[in-house]
């Protein structure tokens, strides 16, 4: 005996009225009628810090700029069949080009990156047979002129050696 089993197709949610990122619509509504009181109470409430009321207000409705951007973008529909790209599922039609241009990013990456990495010390055996790494130093000159008020400190060059 074969059961059939029916699958019924997976419809996009419809988002009603403000869409889906509630929240940010909200923020960005009372942000706007907090700037627009606040530069009104500016305006017309005959206070001594007019002008700075009216600048806070108008910062506040700026302010409120991020919370729309949050939710247009949140709003955005995409639809399932350019979302496929993100997921590794790469379409047939755009396979080559796509992979020459991710086969010159990658190797343009790894190359940069590689030149960022720091390159090991050279590795000297020792002669108990131990692999270190060898320790050539430099010596560098380092010149220090005092001027004090002192008087038992000269005003002569004097050089000591550093080792590095």
């Amino acid at each position: 005996m074969s059961a059939s089993v029916q699958i019924e197709p997976v419809m996009e949610r419809r988002y009603g009225g403000v869409g889906r990122c509630k929240c940010s619509f909200w923020f960005a509504v009372a942000h706007d009628i907090l700037g627009v009181f606040i530069i009104m109470v500016g305006v017309f409430g005959g206070l001594v810090i007019h002008d700075l009321l009216i600048y806070g207000g108008a910062i506040i409705i700026f302010l409120s700029l991020i919370w729309w951007v949050f939710w247009y973008s949140g709003n955005i529909d995409v639809p399932t069949e350019e979302l496929e790209d993100d997921v590794g599922m790469i379409k047939l039609k755009k396979r080559g080009l796509g992979k020459v241009v991710r086969r010159v990013s990658g190797r343009l990456s790894s190359g940069i990156r590689n030149s960022f990495r720091r390159k090991g010390q050279p590795v000297r055996e020792s002669p108990a047979g131990d692999n270190r790494p060898s320790s050539t130093f430099t010596e560098v000159s380092l010149s220090t002129i005092y001027d004090g008020n002192n008087a038992s400190l000269s005003k002569e060059l004097q050089r000591e050696t550093l080792s590095i």
